[in-house]
């Protein structure tokens, strides 16, 4: 794995690009990291992975204990590894793994998924890349520390766990800023735990290349769809947030208003299911326990919040970052102002 970044601001954020040997070429950060289930997106398939924006959505996160349960490590080498057995010869699969010291098997080739296993000091990744594992819950003195040690080790990058366990945005804040002040700027920076737009602008605002969330997971599981604007400046007032249901994030096809709405679910958005198909029929799809309810909407979600982190690099790159930030945030609570006024 290669890391480079390309332009970074004294404010924190920057952006950069990642070179795994089974990408079919650099992926720019911060990115996202697709949450999997045994290598693959929860309710997308393998041929329906190659309508979401490339090369953005080739980094897919796995976790080792997924694999347990079925084929025996040995099998799997045997058949050429993970990218063999998935099919996925042109992703880049990053294995975060979370109590077991248990190992993936071994391929051989640039393309192959190298040995992959969680250790007590670090993650490893695809091609042997081991990112050291920063952690330390809420104490700012912890979160140093161990930041200052890991930083010493012969690591390729660095994971940083558990946030988005109930903390504060002003907590998260000092103590993101305690991490990163201390790390090596070079090296790629992975976070676990932050998944809504706004943590994810503040992850990226502190410095964070690559996010490992299964946000998109949780919002497809629960009938929601993404309809936040993408305004390259960040402003969230369009015709989208006036739907019933909305909270200028997403809306819920569950819900009954839904039942004879034909229009897409953005009427601006270049996705499979926004090309083909209307909220209408991904709400009787719910209605009807139809598992291609979820298939629809979890290519628009993942594919929405790709286009999310591609206005956000945009901005980084043009310097318009804090601005957009800013503006997005404020757009945001004064929209939930507004509605307590009304409730």
């Amino acid at each position: 794995m290669k890391f480079v970044v390309n332009k970074a601001w004294s404010s924190g954020c920057r952006v950069g690009a990642v070179e795994m040997g089974s990408c079919p070429g650099p992926i720019e950060t911060p990115a996202l990291l697709l949450s999997t289930r045994k290598g693959l997106p929860h309710f997308i398939s393998p041929d329906l992975l190659t309508s979401l924006p490339s090369p953005d959505s080739h980094l897919l996160q796995i976790s080792p204990l997924h694999f347990l349960e079925g084929l025996a490590s040995t099998t799997i080498s045997k058949i050429g590894g993970l990218h063999q057995m998935l099919g996925l010869h042109q992703y880049g699969i990053i294995a975060v793994a979370r109590d077991s010291i248990q190992c993936l098997p071994e391929s051989k080739g640039a393309t192959k998924f190298g040995a992959s296993f969680e250790t007590p000091c670090g993650r490893l990744l695809a091609a042997g890349s081991i990112f050291g594992a920063i952690v330390g819950g809420s104490n700012l003195d912890e979160r140093k520390r161990c930041a200052k040690e890991v930083a010493k080790r012969n690591v390729s990058g660095y994971w940083i766990g558990g946030f988005g366990l109930g903390e504060s945005i002003h907590e998260r804040s000092a103590l993101l800023s305690a991490i990163i002040d201390v790390l090596p700027g070079e090296k790629p920076r992975m976070i676990s735990g932050l998944g809504l737009p706004e943590e994810i602008l503040q992850g990226i605002d502190a410095g964070i290349d690559l996010f490992d969330s299964t946000y998109i997971y949780s919002l497809t599981l629960g009938g929601f769809a993404l309809t936040f604007s993408l305004d390259k400046n960040g402003n969230q007032y369009n015709f989208q947030q006036s739907q019933t249901g909305s909270d200028m994030t997403k809306i819920n096809l569950r819900a009954k208003v839904y039942r004879k709405d034909m229009s897409p679910i953005l009427g601006n958005c270049s996705c499979y299911t926004c090309l083909n198909h209307s909220k209408a029929y991904i709400n009787h799809l719910f209605n009807v326990h139809e598992m291609l309810a979820q298939i629809l909407l979890e290519i628009h979600n993942t594919h929405h919040y790709l286009m999310f982190f591609h206005v956000i690099r945009e901005a980084i790159k043009d310097g318009r970052f804090e601005k957009f930030r800013q503006t997005f945030i404020e757009s945001r609570r004064a929209h939930h102002e507004r509605e307590a006024v009304c409730a």
